[in-house]
């Protein structure tokens, strides 16, 4: 899969979300890095479409943001929709899921990914 072109300052913005992960984050990421979540292969703060997702795992194109409260009000949610279509255009599936659940239900939030990977792998030619 060819990458789209990264501006310079996207790049360092990644670079630096990465360093300051917030708890939710943390937590999602120590079950996803290294393959954890049944040999998937996901990256953390990845620049895609101009924007810088939380998680991507690229081999099936699944995207996963992690939302706190400022997400909850109308211009993020704007916001939030437009970036989902946006990806979405370009062939990802953008999965949300609130910080709470991340950190109270862990193994739910897991089963949910794991679901849309399954699913997409479905709907996927054979090779």
């Amino acid at each position: 899969m060819p990458h789209g072109k990264v501006s310079r300052l996207n790049r360092l913005r990644a670079r630096r979300m990465r360093k300051i992960l917030t708890d939710a984050e943390l937590a999602l990421w120590n079950e996803l890095r290294a393959h954890r979540l049944m040999g998937l292969s996901f990256r953390r703060q990845m620049p895609v479409a101009g924007y810088i997702v939380d998680f991507a795992c690229p081999a099936h194109r699944i995207v996963v943001e992690l939302d706190g409260s400022q997400h909850a009000t109308d211009t993020s949610l704007r916001y939030d929709a437009d970036r989902t279509r946006r990806l979405e255009a370009d062939g990802w599936t953008v999965l949300r899921f609130w910080n709470d659940d991340v950190l109270k239900d862990m193994d739910n939030v897991c089963r949910h990914i794991l679901a849309v990977v399954e699913e997409r792998r479905n709907r996927e030619p054979a090779p």
